[in-house]
C-alpha cells in the first residue's frame, strides 16, 4: 500500500465503508496494547402509549466501561425519577458486562447537576462549547462497593 497524503480532502459525505475501515485500523493498531475494543450497543428507550420514541438512553460498552452519548427525558416526563431510573437501568447491564464505570458528558445549559446528583464526578469542563456555555464531562465508578 503506498501512502499518499496529497488525496487528503474533508468530507461531510464520506463513502460507505470509510468509517469502518478508520475504526479497523485504528483498533488493529491498539489491539496489541490494551486488547479488541469489542463496543457493543446498550439502548433503553423511552415510548409514550403509542410507541413512538420520545427519549431514552443511547451509549455503548467497550474497554469495561460505558459511555453515555445520549439522554432524554421529555419535559412532561422530568422530576418523577426517570433520569435516574435510565441511568440506574444501563449501570446494571453496565455491571453485568463487566464494566468498571461509566463516562456522560453534559452542557451547562442541560443537566450537569443531575449528575453529581446521582454520584457521577466532574473531570473536565471545555469553555465556550458551544459558544457562550460549557461542556461538562463526567465519570462513575461502578466496580467498587
Amino acid at each position: 500500500m503506498t501512502e499518499n497524503p496529497s488525496g487528503l480532502a474533508p468530507s461531510d459525505s464520506p463513502a460507505p465503508g470509510t468509517f469502518e475501515a478508520i475504526y479497523q485500523a485504528l483498533d488493529a493498531s491498539s489491539r496489541p496494547l490494551i486488547g479488541p475494543a469489542e463496543p457493543r450497543l446498550l439502548v433503553i428507550p423511552i415510548r409514550d402509549d403509542n410507541g413512538s420514541v420520545r427519549g431514552g438512553l443511547w451509549g455503548w460498552t467497550s474497554f469495561q466501561w460505558l459511555h453515555v452519548q445520549l439522554l432524554f427525558v421529555p419535559e412532561p416526563l422530568r422530576g418523577q425519577g426517570i433520569g435516574a431510573a435510565l441511568m440506574g437501568s444501563a449501570e446494571a447491564e453496565a455491571r453485568k458486562r463487566g464494566c468498571r464505570g461509566v463516562l456522560v458528558d453534559a452542557f451547562s445549559f442541560q443537566a450537569p447537576r443531575f449528575y453529581e446528583t446521582i454520584g457521577f464526578t466532574l473531570f473536565g469542563v471545555l469553555q465556550d462549547f458551544p459558544p457562550g456555555y460549557n461542556r461538562h464531562y463526567f465519570f462513575k465508578r461502578i466496580d467498587a462497593a
